[in-house]
């Protein structure tokens, strides 16, 4: 079976977002990138303890490591994959953030094989989990060498690769490379998620169909639309999806708000959901007007009302898209 992976994306997977995912399908989930250093330093920070909050109702999550020296993420590693809460541990090779690739964390590694070599063959020493990596193709279009360091991983005990078809260089810009991707999945033996431009159902099923790889991982394309992983897994089975109605879309924004209000601070559960909100009113017919009116509120309740009003005023039909 394939499988339908939810990215790692900083500030919005957290424990309540990835477990929305879940239940809509998702096989697995990563936590957002957490800093070996930084763990290791200060394993009880605030912040560090939030990133690495495993909700109760999550499924398979792969913890994701990201740093520059070998022993420090490999150190890391081996103490976090004897904590109960986790299936895997994910090295972060992929991550284009100026302040982390120039530092030569995140896909920096790809400009540094040995060391990435020696990362994964102690980390994967060090670890009682399974270990993946997470990677792009390459630092730019004049150093595509996502082929050498997927042999290397496969030969560094790596379980598995997930591959983003861009270069660091390319950012979020232009589109992803699937040939590549493709390529690197019929050069290992060890399953290969592709990952890059996957926005709905019929992406998802076209790359699994025409690359062979095992399962792709979705980005932006879960932004506001969780419901994209039932949706491939109804259109794999044969089916038809089911368009996403109006009252699903108020419903599951009640519901996340509530679950973030359930664990967060009111004033940070406020100003985290804004983003998502205006990710999950995307594409409706004055939705721009409301989120600006959103972003000005601190009281859930009036938001709440809000957002009950645009969407009688919307309709209960899908007459409220933007064409």
């Amino acid at each position: 079976m394939h499988q339908i992976i939810l990215a790692p994306l900083c500030g919005v997977t957290d424990h309540v977002y990835r477990t929305l995912c879940f239940e809509q399908g998702c096989d697995m989930a990563f936590t957002e990138m957490i800093s070996a250093m930084g763990y290791l330093c200060a394993p009880e920070q605030r912040v560090t303890k939030e990133l690495m909050e495993r909700g109760p109702d999550e499924k398979k999550l792969i913890l994701q490591l990201f740093g520059k020296d070998p022993d420090t993420v490999a150190k890391a590693a081996g103490m976090i994959s004897r904590l109960p809460a986790y299936d895997g541990i994910d090295l972060n090779m992929g991550c284009p953030a100026r302040k982390v690739a120039c530092s030569g964390e995140g896909s920096g590694l790809l400009r540094a094989p040995d060391v990435a070599r020696q990362m994964m063959e102690k980390t994967v020493k060090a670890s009682a989990l399974p270990v993946s990596v997470k990677m792009r193709i390459g630092w730019d279009r004049e150093h595509i060498n996502a082929r050498e360091i997927a042999r290397m991983a496969e030969d560094s005990g790596i379980t598995q690769l997930t591959v983003h078809g861009r270069t660091r260089e390319q950012q979020y810009s232009g589109t992803a490379d699937w040939d590549i991707i493709a390529e690197i999945k019929q050069s290992v033996r060890i399953p290969v998620i592709g990952n890059g431009d996957i926005f709905s159902a019929e992406d998802a099923v076209y790359r699994l169909r025409t690359t062979g790889v095992d399962g792709v991982m979705i980005g932006r394309g879960a932004l506001g639309n969780p419901w994209i992983f039932r949706e491939i897994r109804s259109l794999l089975s044969g089916c038809k999806p089911v368009k996403v109605t109006l009252q699903e879309r108020s419903d599951m924004i009640r519901s996340h708000y509530n679950r973030m209000l359930a664990c967060r601070p009111e004033r940070i559960a406020v100003r985290e959901m804004r983003k998502h909100i205006g990710w999950y009113l995307h594409g409706l017919r004055d939705s721009a007007k409301v989120r600006n009116e959103i972003n000005r509120l601190t009281d859930p309740e009036e938001i709440f009302a809000l957002l009950q009003r645009f969407f009688d005023s919307t309709g209960e039909t899908e007459s409220g898209v933007q064409k």
